[in-house]
């Protein structure tokens, strides 16, 4: 599809710049006949006030000004096709690149919503199999116990509560697609936010916080900020051993504020970096040997988020030491002040 439609461009656009082309040379042409013959009237009036000049149709200053003109003519029209057959050949290779380079990115953004459909509609037919699979096993049972039939329920509602998390990080992708109102924001507020909301799970696991973020202003949507600590600090509880520790840090670097997630669990394997961004993907067996929950959607969105906010996210990771994720996002101008007054004091 995309290759005929890169065809198809390069044509119109070979089309415009030869409609061009012919327009300049034909006005070319008109414009130097135009000059010469006027060129070679000046000469043949020069000619007629010297003493050799001879009158008539076989004088040789006639003849020789309009065989000038016819050849002058023929050779101006040999160059300009020539010129318009180097357009062409030029046009046509820098049109082709040129459609290359305006469908490839249309190309990719298709090529990724085909893969992100297909991998959701995977995910979203495993939890319905197996209810629908559960179901139609008890429904063959005419004396299902009720024990058995809670059991079925409460089953049925653990996939539901999978249903809901995969459609709430769904609508997250979606959601932190566009443009962010970006406004100051304490990332000590954004911090203890994120850490507030899964107290229940640090208290499952076992897993104290060393929150040592300071009131650092950078520019971004609070909220958003905090579901996107709240994805990294979630991704390090998973990830982390019992009874562990996990940092949290923040600090500047040039321009950039930064919030720093960093536990001391298995680590990433350096092959497994570039892809724990991805969507669907969760290296599971290089970071814990414990099936871990989820659908590999938490990064993904995380990383949105960071972009939307015109920032990135780093990592850094060590086999059997555990891994730091560290946001990075552009400082508010009331901490550039701050920090420019705090420079000419220390002077």
């Amino acid at each position: 599809m995309f290759r005929s439609a890169t065809f198809r461009l390069t044509l119109w656009y070979l089309v415009i710049i030869m409609i061009i082309s012919v327009i300049f040379s034909v006005a070319i042409y008109e414009l130097s006949t135009r000059e010469l013959r006027a060129s070679l009237h000046r000469q043949a009036i020069i000619y007629q006030t010297l003493p050799w000049y001879r009158s008539g149709p076989t004088g040789y200053p006639v003849q020789s000004l309009d065989q000038q003109l016819k050849t002058a003519k023929n050779r101006l029209q040999f160059n300009l096709v020539l010129l318009n057959l180097a357009i062409l050949a030029g046009a046509g290779g820098a049109g082709y690149l040129l459609a290359r380079r305006t469908l490839r990115p249309i190309e990719t953004a298709l090529d990724v919503q085909s893969r992100f459909t297909a991998d959701a509609s995977h995910e979203l037919r495993t939890p319905l199999t197996a209810m629908r699979t559960e179901i139609e096993v008890a429904l063959r049972d005419a004396k299902l116990p009720p024990d058995q039939a809670r059991g079925l329920l409460a089953s049925n509602l653990e996939e539901i509560t999978k249903l809901e998390a995969l459609s709430a990080g769904l609508l997250k992708l979606a959601q932190h697609g566009g443009n962010l109102p970006l406004e100051p924001c304490s990332a000590e507020d954004v911090a203890a936010e994120a850490v507030a909301r899964l107290e229940k799970a640090l208290e499952q696991r076992n897993i104290t916080i060393d929150n040592k973020v300071k009131d650092i202003q950078v520019l971004g949507d609070q909220q958003s900020l905090v579901d996107l600590v709240a994805i990294l600090l979630d991704n390090a509880i998973k990830y982390s051993p019992s009874k562990s520790t996990i940092e949290l840090a923040s600090g500047v670097r040039g321009r950039q504020g930064y919030i720093s997630v960093r536990d001391h669990g298995k680590g990433i394997k350096a092959s497994d970096v570039p892809h724990i961004f991805d969507r669907f993907y969760r290296a599971d067996t290089s970071r814990n040997k414990e099936q871990v929950s989820g659908y590999g959607l938490g990064l993904s969105i995380a990383k949105q988020i960071a972009e939307a906010h015109k920032g990135s996210i780093e990592v850094r990771s060590q086999a059997g030491k555990g891994s730091t994720f560290a946001l990075l996002l552009p400082l508010a101008d009331s901490n550039n002040q701050s920090n420019k007054k705090a420079r000419k004091n220390s002077a």
